[in-house]
């Protein structure tokens, strides 16, 4: 069975695909990025790195491959158990295991395990049908040299070197100004009487207007009834990132975990069932970066298996 093909199949939604007694694989994503040096555009994506110390089985890749090649859940979990002793037999033959999609893995000179990525798949969903885009090198010289020669045929400057050969306009500009200058007075004055004739006129029709305003006198015999508003209902909060702490397979184990986390002062919570397995969490957060700190702070204190489930419940 193509164990990897599966693994390949869950990186496009999580961020830990273990694979028990073997190790597990880790997404991060990367930000979108320039070459300077090549003129390339790069789209973000997701990079993968593999640990060899997270081996304990989650239940996610076992319950993925029992639905997707129509086996019970322990058929599941033999395969996997078989497929990852091929793989150690390769490795102690001191041979590449070569994982299609995923990587390669190999053993080193001191004897532990080198992951090295190989991954011509983008496995970060929001970057679909994204791919690297190479721009031309804008020529700007060879450009100005182009305008320069358009500039011997008209009196228009572009290029600021060449605009002191044109210094005759400015003296030509304000010659026109000048002879202009009479008759524009003369409109000037004849609108601004226009406009001080027509102001005067609005504000006396202002004043009267005032003036019946004033003398005016309204009853309201029936008041209209006060219009109720009705509030608007704050939103939902949503926190779709999870820090895992295991995947039971009853619910009054799962039940029975939260009871035991609660103690120990965590939010803990259920997730519901998924893929026959019940998930608890240490607790669930509204950012990436939040839900990760708490990860590594749970790792380091209290579960180095801990993992991050990215969503919403």
């Amino acid at each position: 069975m193509m164990i990897e093909k599966h693994i390949s199949a869950l990186l496009y939604r999580y961020q830990c695909v273990t694979v028990p007694g073997f190790g597990a694989f880790l997404t991060e994503t990367q930000p979108a990025q320039l070459n300077n040096d090549t003129y390339t555009f790069y789209p973000p994506k997701k990079l993968i790195s593999f640990n060899a110390n997270l081996k304990n089985n989650d239940g996610l890749l076992a319950n993925h491959v029992a639905l997707q090649e129509k086996i019970s859940y322990d058929q599941a979990v033999n395969a996997i158990s078989k497929a990852t002793e091929v793989w150690f037999e390769k490795l102690q033959a001191r041979e590449t295991l070569v994982l299609k999609n995923i990587g390669n893995i190999s053993y080193n000179a001191e004897g532990g395990l080198v992951f090295t990525p190989d991954t011509p798949v983008n496995y970060l969903a929001e970057a679909f049908g994204l791919s690297m885009v190479k721009s031309p090198a804008v020529k700007r010289e060879e450009y100005k040299e182009i305008v320069e020669e358009i500039e011997e045929t008209v009196p228009v400057v572009f290029t600021p070197e060449r605009r002191r050969n044109y210094s005759y306009l400015k003296y030509a500009a304000v010659f026109v100004v000048m002879a202009s200058a009479g008759g524009t007075g003369f409109k000037m004055y004849r609108d601004h009487e226009i406009a001080r004739q027509t102001l005067l006129v609005e504000q006396s029709v202002q004043e009267k207007i005032h003036d019946r305003i004033q003398q005016a006198t309204f009853f309201i015999e029936s008041p209209m009834p006060a219009v109720t508003l009705p509030l608007k209902e704050e939103k939902e909060i949503k926190m779709p990132y999870h820090v895992v702490a295991g995947a039971f397979s009853t619910e009054a184990n799962a039940q029975k975990a939260v009871k035991e986390l609660t103690a120990k002062g965590f939010k803990a919570r259920r997730l519901g069932k998924n893929r026959g397995l019940y998930a608890v969490a240490y607790g669930s957060y509204t950012t990436h970066a939040e839900a990760n700190e708490s990860m590594q702070k749970i790792k380091r204190t209290e579960n180095r298996d801990a993992w991050l489930l990215v969503k919403e419940f």
